[in-house]
């Protein structure tokens, strides 16, 4: 548990945050003292994480919201407005809809993934950027994946989806730096989440993964929070376009 106030007087908004990392990011912001807004496609998901947030006395409400969802994204907008602003704008909402040989991906499901992975990370992005240029501490952090470095067949377009993502990161921060705001990318490496559960799980693969990081473990989601609450604070106020890996030493030469 962090002991920090770093983050004292800000608000944060994160999406996909009741598991895995986003849950872990928004918990870890609220020890450092900002208000969260949690987010989620199903609002039972929403309810349990705030309950857990709330337990521990942390300054936390959360709206369902598919981002992919022009109305759901309007909610997320308004409870926003509600809260008073926005300082840090954390989209870890995702999703992975086809596993295979990526030219046997049928079309819908490469659109639906671009559309969530990408196309409405930049929508949301625009919709939050009037509470952002209001902040004097603008944070945007989007979140790949390592797998961008070293994609697997398997994974078909997510790994596609998620290297334009790196180019948004860099195009965003183009723009929004003459605000002040910065702009960073997480890249996290295989962190042992419900999303990586199978893999987790597998031996073989486990025994793989050693083989490439100098860290012989899976990464925790406390290891992708911590980068991230140092991202949003001011000691990162000059660092942005940045993809920053979290992979526990994954090769260089696959960077």
């Amino acid at each position: 548990m962090s002991n920090s106030t770093r983050l004292r007087g800000r608000i944060a908004l994160i999406t996909g945050s009741t598991s895995g990392i986003g849950f872990a990011i928004a918990e870890r912001l609220a020890e450092d003292g900002a208000r969260i807004i949690i987010s989620s496609r199903k609002q039972e998901n929403v309810d349990g994480a705030l309950k857990k947030l709330a337990e521990k006395g942390h300054d936390v409400c959360g709206v369902a919201c598919n981002i992919s969802n022009v109305d759901d994204r309007k909610k997320l907008v308004l409870q926003v407005e509600r809260i008073g602003g926005l300082d840090i704008f954390v989209q870890c909402a995702g999703a992975n809809l086809f596993n295979g040989h990526i030219l046997d991906c049928p079309e819908d499901r490469w659109d639906k993934t671009m559309d969530i992975n990408l196309k409405s990370t930049w929508l949301l992005t625009k919709d939050l950027l009037p509470f952002l240029k209001n902040s004097k501490c603008g944070r945007v952090i989007y979140n790949s994946s390592a797998s961008v470095h070293a994609p697997l067949e398997i994974l078909g377009v997510y790994p596609v989806s998620k290297a334009a993502l790196h180019l948004l990161t860099k195009t965003v921060a183009l723009q929004l730096g003459r605000l002040n705001i910065t702009v960073n990318c997480l890249v996290p490496g295989l962190i042992e989440t419900p999303f990586s559960e199978v893999l987790v799980k597998d031996e073989e693969a486990k025994s793989v993964w050693n083989s490439l990081v100098c860290i012989k473990r899976y990464g925790k989601p406390a290891d992708v929070a911590g980068i991230t609450a140092f991202l949003a604070s001011d000691e990162a106020s000059f660092i942005s376009g940045e993809c920053i890996v979290i992979a526990g030493g994954f090769p260089s030469s696959r960077l």
